[in-house]
């Protein structure tokens, strides 16, 4: 198959990934993962597998203590017999545990929680489907989420990240240098894009060049889960797509890529991680206080909309939020910046001065 299609490539990737798992697991997970396959995406079971390979571990040598037991002659009977309580001790196990290999492993509540979910779906599908008499994981709490400060940058460290990208740093070296001018035009185009449309980066690793349509300043991406939907951007990012896109047309890709709206140095459809590192690469020089992330260039983007239109659904459906709660969890502190300004704006009397 082509690499054409990024996203059915990752998919089938993942279907490769999840039968080779399927392999050291449970037989009964083949069935849960068949009977799911049409209600989640197959990066969220790949996530699964993870997770349940963790736990039937658990089961191993931590309940059932025998050692010379493989994961894979685990059965629906075991399941049958864990209780509310084992549940419970093991997300208490996966606050600090030593992983097979004798890496050290941490989770917080969020990781916690995935986890669990893992759990609750799959005891949930044996549960309907009657192959098991209850459901213990439906009555574990779910750990309490301690939100965090969402970390964004200001629109003067956008201004200088931007700067930087497109000038250079004056600290790098001749030969860094040279290497920015063969890649200033890509890297420019590339952080414009995020930080002015606030797609993920694999929405933006995705694109191909005909999904840009200057007619309508607009471009077509693949959300999660596949589905289709259209971004509109503004001039700054228009400009930043022009300019590469004369120098892209430049280019011979490799084979299979040559659909590929960005390309890496070795000229084949740029990865998540390469734009991850540059996303690095180039912030580093504008903060050393924030870990920021492509996820965090979303971020920003959010809060700047959020900020200028007040309009919550808005933001909810530019970044492609199925869920409304999801964005206001996200972007509800705001509001008391929004507070504070309420406070100077009614007057009542006449300025004294």
């Amino acid at each position: 198959m082509q690499e054409n299609n990024y996203h059915e490539m990752i998919k089938i990737k993942n279907i490769e990934k999840l039968r080779r798992m399927q392999k050291e697991l449970p037989s009964f997970c083949t069935i849960f993962f068949r009977g799911i396959s049409d209600q989640v995406s197959t990066r969220t079971m790949v996530a699964y597998a993870y997770d349940l390979q963790i736990f039937f571990h658990y089961i191993i040598h931590h309940i059932l203590e025998d050692e010379s037991m493989q994961i894979s002659q685990l059965t629906l009977e075991h399941l049958k017999k864990i209780t509310k309580f084992e549940l419970e001790d093991y997300m208490e196990y996966l606050s600090y545990y030593e992983g097979e290999d004798g890496t050290i492993h941490t989770n917080d509540e969020r990781g916690k929680g995935r986890k669990l979910s893992s759990l609750k779906t799959l005891y949930n599908y044996f549960y309907e489907a009657e192959l098991l008499p209850n459901n213990p994981a439906s009555i574990v709490h779910v750990p309490k989420y301690h939100e965090k400060e969402i970390i964004r940058l200001e629109p003067n460290e956008v201004a200088k990240l931007l700067d930087i990208v497109e000038n250079g740093s004056v600290q790098t070296s001749k030969k860094q240098k040279e290497f920015h001018k063969i890649t200033r035009d890509r890297d420019l185009c590339l952080l414009t894009l995020l930080l002015g449309t606030g797609i993920r980066v694999s929405e933006c690793v995705g694109l191909n060049i005909a999904d840009v349509n200057f007619d309508n300043n607009a471009i077509r991406i693949i959300r999660k889960g596949g589905n289709e939907a259209v971004v509109y951007f503004g001039d700054e990012v228009e400009d930043a797509l022009r300019l590469y896109l004369k120098n892209r047309r430049e280019i011979i890709p490799l084979g299979g890529h040559e659909d590929a709206l960005f390309l890496s140095m070795q000229n084949r459809r740029i990865s998540v991680r390469a734009v991850e590192n540059l996303v690095k690469k180039y912030a580093s020089q504008v903060t050393t206080l924030k870990k920021i992330t492509p996820h965090k260039l979303r971020s920003t983007y959010g809060t700047e909309l959020y900020r200028e239109s007040g309009d919550i659904y808005l933001v909810a459906s530019v970044l492609g939020h199925k869920d409304v709660n999801t964005t206001r969890k996200h972007y509800a502190n705001m509001d008391e910046d929004r507070k504070r300004r309420a406070a100077n704006i009614v007057k009542l009397r006449e300025s004294r001065k």
